[in-house]
C-alpha cells in the first residue's frame, strides 16, 4: 500500500510511521532533512502538497500534521494552530475530489477539544451545538477542531473519511507525559487547580493501534473518539502517577498563576472533559490499556 503521510515527524506520527515500515510511504514535511534524519532514508519525501495536481499514486492517506497546540495564545500563534491544520486539510480534501483514483482511505486527526469544556461524559453522540446557539463564548479549542473536521469531511464525496478525536495522549519521550515527568520526579507534582476537570487520555499504542484499525477496516468512517474508556479527573490522575513514581503529589498549581503565567492557553489545563469511546468500541476496537493505572506502568517501567 502506498501512504501519504502528514505530521510525520511528530510524536503520533514516528511511531505510527515504525509499524507501517512494510508499506511504501511518502511523507510530507517542511523539513526533509530534519525528517530523513529522523524517519530514515528509504521513505519519499515532500516539502508540501504543492507538487501533487491528484492523488492518484497513492492507497490512503492519514493527516496528523498540526502545530502544538500547548503554547501561548496569541493571535500569532493562533493564526498558525489554525492555518496548519485547516489549510493542509483543505488541500488535501481538493487532490482527493480532484483525482481520477482517489485513494480508498482518508484518516484525518482531530482531538477532544471539539467537546468543549464540562463536567458531564461526553462520547461520539453527543451533539455538538455551537456556542452562540448555548449564549456562551465559543472556546478556542472547539472552533479549531470543529473547522478542521469539517474541511476533512469535504472529502467524503470522493472517499471514506475517518476521523479520529484524540485525547491526551501517554507515551515515553513525547506528548504531554513528557512534560510532566520532570516536576514529578523531583516531587514536585500536584494537582492542577481544583483537580475536578476531565482528563481524557490514551496509550500511545492504543492511538497507534486504533489508528492501523481504521486504516485496515474499510467499514469504519466518520468519527471516532481517540481515547480510553475510563477517564479521571485530574486529582486521580496526579496520585496515580505520582504512585506510579513513588513521589508525592504535594504541590497543587493555582489557576490563577497558571492564567498569568499561561494566559487563555491556561484552559486546556484547568478545565477538560471526560470523553468516551463509545463509537470506537462498537466497531469492535479494543483497548490494550483501559486503566490508567496499568498503562503509566508499562510506559514508566
Amino acid at each position: 500500500m502506498h501512504i501519504l503521510i502528514t505530521g510525520g515527524t511528530g510524536f503520533i506520527g514516528q511511531q505510527l510511521i515504525k509499524q507501517l515500515s512494510a508499506h511504501q510511504l511518502t511523507i510530507v514535511t517542511r523539513s526533509m532533512v530534519n525528517a530523513q534524519k529522523t524517519l530514515g532514508h528509504q521513505h519519499q519525501y515532500l516539502n508540501n502538497l504543492g507538487a501533487l495536481t491528484d492523488l492518484d499514486r497513492f492507497d490512503a492517506v492519514i493527516n496528523l500534521a498540526g502545530e502544538p497546540i500547548a503554547q501561548r495564545w496569541s493571535f500569532a500563534n493562533k493564526q498558525k494552530i489554525c492555518a496548519s491544520r485547516w489549510d493542509l486539510t483543505a488541500r488535501l480534501s481538493e487532490l482527493f475530489n480532484q483525482s481520477s483514483h482517489p485513494p480508498k482511505h482518508f484518516i484525518s486527526a482531530s482531538a477532544i477539544g471539539i467537546y468543549g469544556n464540562g463536567d458531564e461524559a461526553v462520547d461520539e453522540q453527543t451533539s455538538l451545538c455551537s456556542f452562540a446557539e448555548t449564549g456562551a463564548d465559543e472556546q478556542f479549542a472547539h472552533s479549531v477542531c470543529a473547522r478542521w473536521e469539517e474541511l476533512a469531511l469535504s472529502a467524503q464525496d470522493s472517499t471514506r473519511v475517518a476521523i479520529i478525536r484524540i485525547g491526551l495522549v501517554l507515551g515515553k519521550n513525547g506528548g504531554a507525559l513528557a512534560k510532566m515527568l520532570p516536576a514529578f520526579k523531583l516531587g514536585l507534582g500536584g494537582k492542577i487547580a481544583s483537580g475536578s476537570q476531565g482528563m481524557s487520555w490514551i496509550h500511545i499504542d492504543d492511538l497507534i493501534a486504533l489508528i492501523l484499525y481504521l486504516l485496515d477496516n474499510e467499514q469504519c468512517q466518520g468519527i471516532y473518539n481517540g481515547t480510553a474508556p475510563n477517564p479521571v479527573d485530574n486529582a486521580t490522575f496526579t496520585q496515580q502517577l505520582g504512585k506510579t513514581l513513588s513521589r508525592p503529589t504535594l504541590f497543587p498549581a493555582p489557576e490563577k498563576l497558571l492564567t498569568i503565567a499561561l494566559g487563555e492557553m491556561a484552559e486546556l489545563l484547568t478545565q477538560g472533559q471526560f470523553v468516551k469511546p463509545t463509537r470506537t468500541q462498537a466497531a469492535g476496537f479494543e483497548f490494550q490499556y483501559p486503566q490508567l493505572g496499568p498503562a503509566l506502568k508499562h510506559i514508566l517501567k
